[in-house]
């Protein structure tokens, strides 16, 4: 081989050798650049889900993102928000406002024993009430949710009706299913839905029953029991009439039957109410229950000349 030929395949051979490195370099460059690509883009993911999961767990959730929900009020409720619940004969004088909470025992003891003289005197027209349902409950060391939860299903059932809705608290104030103040059982709504089955216009509605179970008036339950407080009314249960907040006699403290309980506790309630309207009058006034409180009060709930008990907290 001639040395012309020798040094002109040296120069070839250093070529492609040169050439190889450019192409290598080139290859890993481009790999480099992948990496800090992908390696950008995969914080800017995880950056992106951590905020999108920092902004989830701020979010409200339960009760508190009730309060946020759009307001729906029942059917048979007036004022703001529909946070008035009257019920009456339209043509009643006088309105007697009851202050509860559900899961509240002084209050399941004044339903068992005056609530049935309770609703007769607002059958005869007597006077009309007012309820004002509570939850605080639920925020005292007891803890749990069973106000709220009830107070949302009782909302369910005076979307179906006046009649519906007394009969409902009743049957949840019963001896049968009021649970201990400690025990949070109507913080489930099959415990609730097992109530209702005794009230036949619950039993089996479905309406009602999807209204439970979706919460539809978590919000109005929220709306109501923000009411707290209102005209200094921090106990239940507690009665008032206009602005007077009415006192009845204790029972005395001695060992009787239940049975002598109630007896001597509904006289106390019938002296505290004659003493306040007077004695009572046989009348014979419809069913307060039956044709609604939005149509038997009218539109401004409670009526003209009679001071709004809800403006005054």
């Amino acid at each position: 081989m001639s040395n012309r030929n020798n040094q002109a395949n040296k120069a070839a051979a250093r070529e492609r050798i040169r050439a190889e490195r450019e192409r290598q370099k080139k290859k890993e460059k481009l790999r480099r650049q992948l990496v800090v690509a992908g390696t950008v883009a995969g914080v800017l993911v995880v950056a992106g889900g951590a905020g999108f999961m920092v902004m989830k767990a701020n979010e409200p959730k339960g009760w508190e993102a009730a309060k946020e929900a759009k307001p729906v009020a029942p059917a048979n409720t007036q004022g703001k928000n529909g946070t008035e619940i009257l019920i009456g004969d339209k043509n009643a004088k006088e309105t007697l406002e009851v202050f509860e909470d559900i899961r509240c025992p002084a209050c399941a003891s004044f339903e068992q024993s005056s609530g049935e003289a309770l609703l007769k005197d607002v059958k005869d027209g007597r006077y009309r009430v007012r309820f004002s349902m509570y939850t605080f409950i639920d925020d005292s060391p007891a803890g749990g949710e069973g106000s709220k939860n009830a107070l949302s299903a009782l909302g369910a059932a005076l979307n179906v009706s006046p009649e519906a809705f007394l009969k409902y608290k009743t049957a949840l104030y019963s001896a049968k299913y009021h649970p201990e103040e400690q025990v949070d059982s109507y913080g489930k709504d099959s415990e609730l839905l097992k109530v209702a089955a005794t009230v036949p216009a619950l039993k089996g509605n479905k309406a009602f029953e999807t209204a439970v179970k979706k919460g539809t008036y978590d919000r109005w339950a929220m709306d109501m029991t923000a009411l707290f407080g209102r005209k200094g009314i921090k106990q239940t249960p507690s009665f008032m009439h206009g602005d007077k907040k009415l006192v009845m006699p204790q029972v005395p403290q001695r060992q009787m039957t239940q049975a002598q309980y109630n007896q001597l506790a509904q006289a106390n309630f019938k002296k505290m109410i004659d003493t306040e309207f007077g004695p009572a009058k046989e009348s014979g006034k419809p069913d307060p229950g039956k044709g609604g409180s939005k149509d038997e009060g009218g539109s401004k709930g409670i009526r003209e000349g009679e001071k709004d008990p809800s403006a005054s907290r």
